[in-house]
């Protein structure tokens, strides 16, 4: 079938709570045999540490101990790289918890009064008393190498470029050749592969720990745990349950991913982020239609003759420097709507053509799900970044400018009311959306406002206005606290100086346009309307 069908079938899966609930756990033990022994399997032994990690991440998109994904490399925005870093651990660390002498003891017993995954699939076998403290005590201990942010930034170690031989050399603890290769199968890797490291020092303890923990069977335990709490969205209302008591353990509050929603959000949710593409198709075939988008462009196009016109006025700026933002502006990529690639149905339907989908098992529907989003997504690997890699889905009503890539992107979720539609007023489309584009326009030229950002410019009269605009923002104050002017300027920048160009590019599209709609029983002028 078209990726459309299996799309609507993968959906039709996750609502069919009935059929969720009559299978219970069957569905999950014959993943849980491939991975080691739990007392429902009944069956298998124990794996190697690196075969049982292998399966975790080239099956099932499970990282335990580490977190990896593609991305543009700093230097080179066009080309992508292996990127690893910590992972994100559900249990708080102890850094951020009151009772810190006690914090093991306490968050075990928090851990004991709930009901989890552990208690409802049986403790494994062959395993010592106090094996889930022994648990808690390495997570614990994973936690705290990890490097603090503020202190990778100082040291430069937020993007450390490796290659997977030196990798192996410095954590040997983890089989990174066939890790690696497990996960971005088909992709050939060998020990040269490039990688980037977001914290050495993390993967290094992490290795260290590892190695002293080896011998019992606490990693095999951790990591399958890891396992069920990733596949659980798609077992039934026990372990739904189960997640929702773990995080009032734990927070002594629901976390804001386990607040129980309508089952038909969470469905669309996890169809949106394994059929992306075709969602995208739909919702823009539906919200965007090709005049809109034209409307959208020739709006853009206005915003940017103002920002070109404003430059004459901006007294800080030489004229060497007003030809460079001149040029910047025009070199801009500009993306609308949606990537070109979401409305080409025949790419779309070969990114899933091997993909099987059936209404009958929604865990086993999200497993073959995983496998084809990790075959698409990693053979990027082998190519240049792609200006259609957006980092939101045609959806967001979320605008951003990459500075990387030195593009704006405004998806199509951006384009409706209450912020565009071609029949409202030009002063109300100029007012909001207008607003949004001129905002991240200006975001191109952040780089002028830093310091020494702009040689050869009146530093003099740039920094008064700096200063006038920070003082403007430090005299406000939210809910007792006052705000940091100098921290919120970039955005203090694209905001009032978006403001007012967007208001510039309304009063010249009105001189072309001259007709101007009116909303009626408002009272209100065009210009109140714009504001």
């Amino acid at each position: 079938g078209s990726a459309r069908e299996k799309a609507v079938l993968f959906y039709q899966s996750c609502m069919d709570t009935q059929q969720i609930e009559s299978q219970g756990i069957q569905p999950l033990k014959g993943l849980l045999s491939q991975v080691g022994v739990w007392n429902i399997t009944g069956i298998g032994k124990a794996k190697d540490f690196n075969e049982t990690l292998q399966t975790l991440m080239g099956r099932y998109n499970t990282f335990p101990f580490f977190s990896v994904h593609i991305g543009p490399s700093p230097s080179d925005p066009n080309t992508n790289i292996i990127q690893i870093d910590h992972p994100e651990f559900e249990i708080p660390p102890e850094s951020k918890f009151k009772e810190k002498k006690n914090y093991l003891e306490v968050t075990y017993q928090r851990l004991k009064q709930g009901k989890n995954s552990w208690h409802l699939l049986g403790e494994p076998q062959d395993v010592p008393p106090g094996s889930f403290s022994l648990i808690l005590s390495f997570i614990s201990n994973l936690q705290q190498v990890i490097t603090p942010l503020q202190e990778r930034q100082q040291r430069e170690m937020l993007f450390y470029r490796t290659t997977i031989r030196e990798l192996q050399e410095k954590a040997p603890a983890i089989d990174w050749l066939l890790c690696l290769q497990a996960t971005f199968h088909p992709v050939p890797l060998n020990l040269s592969q490039p990688v980037a490291v977001h914290d050495m020092d993390y993967l290094q303890g992490m290795s260290r720990l590892i190695e002293q923990w080896q011998k019992q069977r606490i990693l095999h335990i951790y990591m399958m745990i890891c396992l069920i709490g990733n596949l659980s969205p798609a077992l039934d209302s026990r372990f739904q349950d189960a997640r929702q008591e773990l995080s009032r353990s734990l927070h002594g509050k629901i976390g804001s991913r386990m607040i129980p929603e309508d089952r038909w959000r969470m469905c669309l949710s996890e169809t949106s982020f394994f059929f992306e593409p075709v969602l995208g198709q739909m919702i823009v075939q539906e919200i965007f239609p090709q005049q809109n988008k034209k409307l959208a462009e020739q709006m853009f196009s206005e915003i940017r003759d103002a920002l070109y016109s404003r430059l004459y006025q901006v007294e800080w700026m030489d004229e060497k420097t007003r030809v460079e933002a001149k040029v910047l502006i025009s070199r801009l990529q500009v993306e609308i709507g949606y990537p070109a690639h979401i409305l080409q149905t025949d790419k779309v339907n070969l990114e899933y053509q091997n993909l099987e989908v059936n209404q009958e098992t929604f865990l086993l529907n999200i497993v073959a799900c995983l496998k084809t989003l990790r075959e698409n997504s990693y053979q990027r690997l082998l190519q240049h970044h792609s200006q259609d890699n957006w980092k939101i889905s045609p959806w967001y009503i979320h605008s951003y400018y990459s500075l990387g890539q030195h593009m704006v992107v405004f998806p199509a979720g951006m384009f409706r009311s209450p912020f565009f539609d071609p029949e409202f007023p030009s002063a109300v489309n100029f007012g909001a959306m207008g607003v949004f584009m001129a905002h991240e326009l200006l975001h191109a030229f952040y780089n002028y406002v830093l310091p020494g950002g702009c040689p050869t410019c009146n530093r003099s009269a740039l920094q008064q206005a700096i200063d006038c605009l920070v003082k403007q923002y430090e005299s406000y104050s939210m809910f007792g606290f006052k705000t940091n002017g100098t921290f919120t300027l970039l955005e203090n920048t694209a905001d009032n100086g978006g403001l007012a160009i967007a208001y510039q590019a309304y009063k010249n599209w009105l001189k072309k346009h001259r007709r101007e709609k009116d909303l009626p029983k408002i009272g209100l002028t065009h210009d109140q309307l714009f504001y």
